[in-house]
C-alpha cells in the first residue's frame, strides 16, 4: 500500500484530500501541529508533528513515505490574502521558507512525488479573458506572491527520482469537518435572518473535485506532470444563484441579492488538468451540495 503524507491534513482543503485518498485506497499519514481526533476521519490515520517551521528538524516525518502533498498553509483565520495580518515577515518565512524546507526533506529522504496547493492568487489581475496556465503570473497580494514562490522553488528541484507539480486552486466548497463550519455558513445564515447581502461572483471547486486532482497528480504518468502547474476550478457562479438554491431547499421568502454582470471575471481554464481525466462536478454538485448544506442550516 502507498503511503501518503498530507500536510496541513485536518484543515478545510486537507480534510478532502485525507478522504478521497483514504477510499482509494492509499494509506495515509496527517502532518501538523496537533493530533486529530479519532473520529475527526471516517477511517484510521497516522499522525506525525509537523510544522511550518525553518529552525525545526523534521526529516523523520518522512519515514516510509512515498509521497507528500503540502496542504499547509499558515494564515490569520478566515482569511488568505491579507492573511499575513500585520506580521509579513513571518507570514512569508513560514509559508514560502518552511515550505521549501519540506520540500528539501521530502527529495532528501526519497519521496518519490510531492504536490504543492497552491492558489489562482499567482495571476494577480490578469488582463487574459480566460487565465491558463501559460497566462503572465503578476500577484498583486503577498499571499499570491508567496503560492508563486513556493511554486518555482518546487519546480527547481524536480527530477527523474522527484516528480513535482503545483496545483492553482480557487474558491473550494463543501462540507466541513465534525464540529466545522462550511465556507458558506455565515452568508446561510445571514440570508435566512434576513439581513443585507452583498451582491458577488467567483469561480467554486467542491473540495472533493480538488482531492481527485491531487490523486490524478500522484498517479498520472510523471512525464505529462512532472515541473508542471495545472488550474483547479469549476462553477462560475455567485451569491444570488447560491442563495436561489437554498431560498428553494429552505422556503425562505426573502429576497435574492442583486445579479452581477460576469463580464470581467477571468475564469481560470482547466482543459490541461481536463486532458489528463479530470471530471469536476460541474453545476449539479454545486446545486446538491448547497441542498445538503441547507438540510444543517435550517
Amino acid at each position: 500500500m502507498t503511503r501518503v503524507l498530507v500536510s496541513g491534513g485536518t484543515g478545510f482543503v486537507g480534510r478532502f484530500i485525507v478522504e478521497h485518498l483514504l477510499a482509494s485506497g492509499y494509506e495515509v499519514t496527517v502532518g501538523g501541529r496537533s493530533r486529530p481526533s479519532e473520529s475527526f476521519f471516517s477511517q484510521p490515520v497516522s499522525y506525525v508533528p509537523l510544522q511550518l517551521d525553518t529552525d525545526a528538524e523534521q526529516i523523520a516525518a518522512f519515514d516510509n513515505i512515498s509521497y507528500f502533498v503540502h496542504a499547509a498553509f499558515e494564515h490569520v483565520e478566515g482569511k488568505y490574502r491579507g492573511g499575513e495580518g500585520d506580521d509579513p515577515e513571518g507570514f512569508s518565512r513560514a509559508n514560502l521558507d518552511g515550505s521549501v524546507r519540506l520540500f528539501e526533506a521530502a527529495r532528501i529522504t526519497g519521496v518519490r512525488r510531492c504536490l504543492f496547493l497552491s492558489s489562482r492568487a499567482v495571476y494577480g489581475k490578469s488582463v487574459s479573458s480566460v487565465v491558463d496556465e501559460t497566462s503572465p503570473t503578476e500577484p498583486d497580494t503577498l499571499y499570491g506572491a508567496v503560492k508563486l514562490a513556493a511554486e518555482d522553488a518546487l519546480k527547481s528541484v524536480a527530477g527523474h527520482e522527484f516528480v513535482t507539480a503545483s496545483l492553482r486552486v480557487t474558491g473550494v466548497y463543501g462540507p466541513a469537518g465534525p464540529g466545522r463550519q462550511h465556507k458558506w455558513s455565515g452568508l446561510f445564515a445571514d440570508y435566512l435572518a434576513g439581513r443585507p447581502i452583498a451582491p458577488r461572483v467567483g469561480t467554486e471547486v467542491h473540495g472533493d473535485d480538488v482531492a481527485a486532482a491531487v490523486r490524478l497528480m500522484l498517479e498520472a504518468d510523471p512525464a505529462k506532470i512532472s515541473g508542471q502547474v495545472f488550474n483547479v476550478s469549476d462553477v462560475l457562479t455567485g451569491n444570488r444563484e447560491i442563495l436561489s438554491i437554498l431560498q428553494a431547499a429552505t422556503g425562505c421568502p426573502h429576497p435574492l441579492p442583486a445579479v452581477v454582470e460576469r463580464g470581467d471575471f477571468k475564469e481560470m481554464s482547466t482543459e490541461k488538468l481536463r486532458a489528463l481525466g479530470w471530471i469536476p462536478g460541474g453545476s449539479r454538485r454545486l446545486a446538491a451540495t448547497i441542498r445538503e448544506l441547507a438540510e444543517v442550516a435550517k
